[in-house]
């Protein structure tokens, strides 16, 4: 038995990066992160494989791997699920409510990078440089 201080929390292994299951398992992570996104969002299985660069097809595909808690993916899609989740993470930040995030990605946007689109008709052009775009606005907003 090993005894430890009250108080002090045993350190947590960091995960060991040279497992070659590790990136699949972060991948299916990731994926099913996108998936609540998406559901959040509102958004159609078509519309997230549009944010992913792929089709409604695939992202079903993945769906259903990641269940597995493993999943192969292209260094392009980790990038953008990568933006995916660091834009839903900045929402959260500047908008408390779920409502007021929603009416952010779909109204509008007068500032220079969305021209009077809604931000989420800029993510939804398929490149992954709009999901970027998108990322660091609102990483500039949040300071």
């Amino acid at each position: 038995m090993r005894l430890v201080p009250i108080g002090i929390e045993p350190a947590v292994a960091a995960p060991d990066r040279k497992d070659p299951d590790w990136d699949a398992r972060r991948n299916a992570v990731g994926l099913r992160q996108a998936l609540s996104i998406a559901q959040s969002w509102k958004l159609g299985q078509n519309e997230l494989g549009r944010l992913l660069g792929t089709t409604a097809r695939t992202v079903q595909r993945w769906r259903d791997q990641a269940e597995d808690g493993r999943l192969d993916l292209s260094a392009d899609t980790v990038e953008r699920l990568s933006y995916l989740l660091g834009i839903h993470k900045a929402l959260q930040i500047l908008f408390p409510t779920p409502d007021n995030r929603l009416l952010w990605l779909r109204n509008p946007n007068s500032a220079p990078p969305f021209g009077g689109q809604p931000p989420l008709t800029r993510m939804l052009s398929g490149q992954v440089a709009d999901l970027y775009v998108v990322r660091h606005y609102l990483d500039g907003a949040r300071g």
